[in-house]
């Protein structure tokens, strides 16, 4: 019988929702025992920084999200390369591959998402791959060739990001999208217009509205792709396939148990699962979505932080309450800067939309109620942080919702008050020179 080590707080899952928690807990708890166990082998490493791996070969050091010493410097145990293969949550143990189980008080799940990869004929062919971990990156690069051609499947965040650091690398690049447009969950249709110019001007063929049925390769050559067939008969010559539709939660840990699932682990605002001494965070987590007002899957990297982080105060007895994320999404990818948040494909005509086009820029706003809803700006973005402030605090716009989209939008832009609010001035003190606010840096996940 395997022996039961013991923590007091177990977090599964080395990225940012798990770092975040375990910096919370020991800002609490300076003692008790603090135990990160990942099926990755790397240090916590900031995700969205895959591609410049496969790009440029960027560094592990240059991609770590904390120091490599990190979890030394904290007294946090590590079990990296390892995985977790089952939970008892009656007996709280987990087991892990290697047959040790360990024992916990409190449990955090930010096992976060896996690649959707669907059905389809020749998945198992030499060449194929998915693109959410450094292994991912890494393993591309190596198959990478000088005369290598590659279908991207999918016109999603995933998708783009790789096919950019695949140009950079010389890689020729088509992207099959089944929508009829890239990019369409996050940009509206003039924005996903451009990205598409701004990918066609980089060499990169685009199929909207087809999928890939079968994936061929040749037997002679180990079972190697050499081309992918479209759903009308039509092949593209490749000799690598990227499968980029998305990601979903991972919940395999908690399938048929008492912890509560729609598309995700179901959490309150304090980040608990419906399962006592059970937390979970992140791109596995449903969490509340102060756009929606309602639990949502938000699977980006500034969100899962902070749910991490109000995990772990939570478990460390503090409480803290999760304030709400929404869907943000900050890319730039051929030279194109565009950044979205919320609602930016209104389901219905309640949406006002309050736009600006100029130059090569464009600011849009969604506005329903006199709230901001959605925004989306390309081009020059700075201000953008603004906006999405606006957003995140629910302050009625209806007075000047179109300075919000003027070209030189600034704090100034704002009334006083509320500028005076936002820089913690009182009424009486003047300002000659009001500065910009920078937008939040927000990096993505898919």
């Amino acid at each position: 019988m395997a022996k039961t080590a013991r923590t007091k707080y177990l977090i599964i899952g080395n990225s940012a929702g798990g770092v975040g928690a375990a910096e919370a807990i020991r800002a609490v708890d300076k003692a008790g025992t603090v135990t990160i166990v990942s099926d990755e082998p790397y240090p916590a490493y900031s995700r969205p920084l895959i591609s410049e791996h496969l790009a440029e070969g960027c560094s592990l050091e240059r991609m770590l999200f904390r120091p490599a010493d990190f979890c030394e410097r904290h007294g946090i145990k590590t079990l990296l390369g390892q995985k977790v293969a089952s939970l008892s949550l009656d007996e709280h143990i987990a087991r892990v591959e290697t047959g040790q189980e360990i024992g916990w008080e409190k449990l955090l799940l930010a096992t976060g998402g896996k690649p959707i990869v669907p059905r389809m004929e020749g998945l198992e062919s030499k060449g194929v791959f998915t693109f959410t971990t450094l292994a991912d990156a890494k393993a591309i690069a190596q198959a990478i060739t000088p005369s290598s051609r590659a279908v991207v499947i999918g016109g999603g965040l995933i998708g783009v990001s790789v096919t950019e650091a695949l140009v950079k690398r010389g890689v020729g690049v088509t992207i099959v999208e089944m929508k009829d447009r890239i990019l369409n969950t996050i940009l509206d249709e003039e924005a996903s217009a451009l990205a598409a110019e701004a990918l066609s001007e980089h060499g990169v063929e685009i199929i909207t509205g087809h999928t890939v049925s079968k994936v061929n390769s040749r037997p002679a050559k180990g079972g190697s792709v050499s081309s992918v067939t479209l759903e009308n008969g039509r092949k593209l010559p490749c000799n690598l396939v990227v499968v980029a539709i998305g990601v979903v939660p991972r919940l395999d840990l908690v399938a048929g148990s008492d912890v509560r699932t729609n598309r995700g682990v179901i959490v309150d605002r304090h980040m608990a699962t419906s399962c006592r001494d059970v937390y979970a965070c992140g791109d596995v987590a449903e969490a509340y979505d102060f756009i929606a007002g309602e639990n949502r899957v938000t699977p980006v990297w500034p969100n899962a932080y902070l749910g991490g982080r109000v995990a772990g105060f939570n478990m460390a007895g503090a409480p803290a309450e999760y304030q709400g994320g929404t869907a943000m999404n900050s890319l730039k990818y051929f030279g194109l800067a565009i950044v979205s948040a919320g609602v930016t494909n209104p389901p219905d005509g309640s949406y006002e939309v309050v736009s600006n086009i100029y130059g090569s820029s464009c600011r849009k706003i969604w506005v329903k109620d006199g709230f901001i809803r959605g925004m989306l700006y390309s081009g020059e973005i700075e201000p953008a942080g603004i906006v999405f402030s606006l957003m995140r605090d629910m302050v009625n716009v209806d007075s000047f919702k179109e300075r919000l989209v003027a070209a030189d939008l600034g704090l100034s832009s704002l009334p006083e008050a509320l500028w005076r609010s936002r820089l913690s001035l009182p009424p009486s003190v003047p300002v000659t020179t009001i500065p910009v606010e920078e937008p939040e840096e927000v990096l993505v996940g898919e």
